[in-house]
């Protein structure tokens, strides 16, 4: 793989959990990307920014309630060492819009993300003003926001020219059109009685990719008929 000719995407990740964003970020795709020089990272943690001797960087909620909330100043400060007038400041959260291929390509083309992972029962209100957007993964709960950060991350990074061994490999991926991946198969050709289609086997490369087309919408209909719906809207 060659190296970047230009300079590589940055992102910083403020979390309070700096060691389980390393382990994803030493391997596969990620760990590759650093390695070749497309992609820098680095962890800031809001800990270092406070000024309690126990590294406290969270407080019961004014009004009550269950849990506890993340202070303003700490995440404020690591937020600040953070970023700079090129950075796209990210709060990972529930409330943002919801992220997909399109959101990924387009921060792809950022030259630096600053993803903010909140944990416990949230974080001070007030800080919000510090985010350039939020982004959710999903409607669910979890503890916290590094591993949503970690799989925005990973969306990001294998759209980086260079990255991946074929750029063919990215815009045939599911969700890259409006419809999903076709099936795949490898060898053996007979598996337990069960064999591939003729066709990818025939040689004609015009038939097969007719043949993966219809394949990818027919899979789409039945698994994702959403997907058709919004491809419909979107033709309107």
């Amino acid at each position: 793989m060659s190296k970047s000719a230009k300079s590589p995407l940055r992102i910083d990740f403020v979390t309070l959990f700096p060691d389980m964003v390393e382990t994803v970020l030493n391997t596969s795709i990620l760990s590759r990307a650093r390695s070749n020089k497309f992609l820098e990272t680095r962890c800031i943690n809001p800990r270092d920014f406070s000024d309690d001797k126990r590294r406290k960087v969270d407080e019961r909620p004014y009004g009550g309630g269950p849990g506890m909330v993340l202070m303003a100043e700490p995440l404020h400060q690591a937020i600040r060492k953070a970023s700079s007038s090129k950075s796209h400041v990210i709060f990972l959260s529930p409330q943002g819009r919801r992220l997909n291929q399109e959101i990924a390509q387009e921060l792809s083309r950022k030259p630096h993300l600053v993803l903010v992972c909140g944990h416990y029962e949230g974080v001070d209100e007030r800080l919000r003003s510090d985010f350039d957007e939020e982004i959710s993964i999903g409607d669910y709960v979890l503890t916290g926001g590094e591993l949503p950060a970690l799989v925005l991350a990973d969306a990001v990074t294998r759209l980086i020219p260079g990255v991946l061994k074929k750029a063919e490999a990215v815009e045939q991926e599911s969700f890259s059109s409006s419809f999903l991946d076709f099936p795949q198969y490898t060898r053996p050709q007979n598996w337990r009685g069960k064999k591939i289609p003729e066709v990818l086997i025939s040689g004609n490369h015009q038939l097969i990719r007719q043949w993966r087309a219809h394949a990818a919408e027919t899979i789409t209909r039945l698994k994702r008929p959403d997907l058709m719906t919004q491809q419909t809207g979107r033709k309107k």
